[in-house]
């Protein structure tokens, strides 16, 4: 265990040695899922919130993989098991569950975060029976009902109780541009499991058809189609960065970064173009790099 991370356990009040061993095992597995985020966090979260972030991303990242990995036949199952588990230990306080009891401890330290968890819970089911958005609006309607309140489990962790007007819009604006984006820029990947995210609506203006996505054609019309999302989605990302001034001056600096490398992976999908179609784009390392280590000399 580094000497940092120590001592953010020590900072956060984690002092046994089995709560330790837990928030060090959810550490682990959100660097290797998301090693952008993971580094942004470690660089610019205040050390005794930064045991409790990680750990709320990886409960999400457990939540997720449930509701759209494995055999379909078995993912209702899964998630419901997983779901019975985790009400129970919110309930009860405890748990005996490795991936449950750093999640209960972190709620207790924060209690507001109780209920967004509850929140999400009752809304992971809308990404379970998921089957694609036929319109515009039923994409809006996912983002309210699922993307929003799994976002709501990290921007509530960095404002606590007292949430400022407006905040929760600008929460919305945000992740609607982060979610455009992670549909065009995942598509391949999506694609190769079953899972089309973009509105067909979309597709039909464009006179793209899902074979052809799937087919990876590199056509005027699939060129223009994503284009056009990811156009959406750094159109949303600029109007969500009024969101880092809404939280306290201690998670600005995450927020700004957050939104900054999601518009270096927007810039750089744009200039993939179709070739998103074989695989997704990252944003530039030095700039990425540039950008975290700007917002550390912030803090």
């Amino acid at each position: 265990m580094g000497l940092w991370w120590g001592r953010a356990l020590d900072a956060a009040g984690i002092d046994t040695v089995a709560l330790r061993g837990d928030y060090t095992r959810q550490r682990i597995l959100v660097a290797r899922y998301r090693p952008s985020a993971y580094l942004a966090t470690r660089l610019l979260v205040a050390r005794h919130l930064l045991p409790h972030l990680l750990t709320v991303t990886a409960f999400m990242h457990r939540t997720d993989s449930l509701l759209d990995s494995g055999p379909e036949a078995g993912r209702a199952a899964a998630f419901a098991h997983w779901e019975k588990q985790v009400r129970e230990g919110v309930s009860t306080g405890a748990d005996d569950h490795p991936d449950i009891r750093p999640l209960v401890h972190t709620i207790a330290a924060h209690p507001p975060l109780r209920t967004r968890v509850l929140d999400f819970l009752a809304a992971a089911p809308t990404d379970l029976d998921f089957a694609g958005f036929a319109t515009e609006a039923d994409y809006q309607s996912y983002l309210d009902a699922y993307a929003l309140p799994a976002f709501m489990l990290i921007a509530g962790l960095l404002v606590g109780e007292d949430t400022p007007a407006g905040y929760r819009e600008a929460c919305r604006t945000y992740i609607d541009g982060s979610q455009r984006l992670d549909f065009a820029n995942d598509l391949a990947e999506d694609l190769a499991e079953g899972r089309l995210n973009l509105p067909q609506d979309t597709l039909d203006a464009y006179g793209v058809t899902r074979a052809d996505l799937e087919s990876a054609r590199d056509t005027s019309g699939t060129r223009a189609l994503l284009d056009h999302v990811l156009g959406q989605a750094r159109q949303s990302l600029a109007a969500g960065r009024p969101l880092a001034d809404l939280v306290p001056p201690e998670g600005r600096p995450l927020f700004r970064a957050m939104i900054g490398i999601e518009d270096l992976t927007a810039v750089a999908a744009r200039a993939k173009g179709a070739a998103l179609l074989h695989g997704s784009a990252r944003p530039p390392l030095p700039a990425t790099l540039s950008l975290l280590f700007r917002e550390r000399r912030s803090r």
